[in-house]
């Protein structure tokens, strides 16, 4: 039997997101102009065009680590109303966070039962995923995780990609297929051109594949 690998990506796929949610509490407190250029989405959590180098830099950064959570909630403080806290900021921001369904992480440990190692990557920043990780006790759910904001880098950029193929390059022989879960497409699309790795876009699909 092929050995396999699976990799997950959390949010979209294991966690649900509230983007919506989240960029009404940004709207009252910035406003719809400061919230679309700060955060890059339209209060329906659609990607826009107008979003500034210097605000566009400020969500990567904190995607990438390369700043704090105390910088970025004051970097942010500075596009709302006057008078708007720290707290209130973070609120906002933790409300992008839904809920992890326990099936969700039972599938994890399905595959892993079954003997394949299983990894998370994602795109995330420190304060969503601590908050995340105390909450569901995550980690133990799998081998290794690979974390934006500890490995300076993100998805798509191929060498994301090609940094979690070494780093797992000890479980991967000629043998090996490498599975990949990620609800972006521009994701999937990466990984299967920088290093070939089988993808699928939801648990169901992985399920269906896995014949769990």
């Amino acid at each position: 039997m092929r050995e396999t690998i699976v990799i997950f990506d959390l949010g979209g796929v294991l966690i649900n997101l509230n983007v919506n949610r989240c960029m009404h509490a940004f709207e009252a407190l910035m406003g719809e102009q400061n919230m679309r250029a700060v955060l890059g989405m339209d209060k329906h959590g659609e990607g826009v065009k107008a979003v500034s180098i210097a605000t566009k830099q400020l969500m990567a950064d904190f995607e990438r680590g390369i700043i704090k959570p105390d910088a970025f909630i004051a970097q942010v403080l500075r596009f709302c109303r006057p008078g708007t806290t720290a707290e209130q900021v973070l609120d906002a921001w933790m409300s992008m966070l839904a809920d992890l369904p326990k099936e969700r992480l039972d599938i994890v440990d399905r595959v892993r039962a079954k003997g394949h190692k299983v990894y998370l990557l994602s795109n995330g920043n420190d304060l969503h995923f601590d908050f995340i990780n105390k909450t569901y006790q995550l980690a133990p759910h799998f081998d290794a995780l690979f974390l934006s904001q500890k490995m300076h880098m993100a998805k798509p950029e191929q060498e994301i990609y090609h940094t979690v193929n070494t780093q797992i390059s000890s479980d991967i022989s000629k043998k090996t297929n490498v599975l990949f879960v990620d609800d972006i497409a521009a994701n999937r699309e990466a990984a299967e051109k920088a290093v070939g790795w089988t993808t699928f876009p939801n648990l169901e699909s992985l399920i269906s594949y896995l014949d769990l």
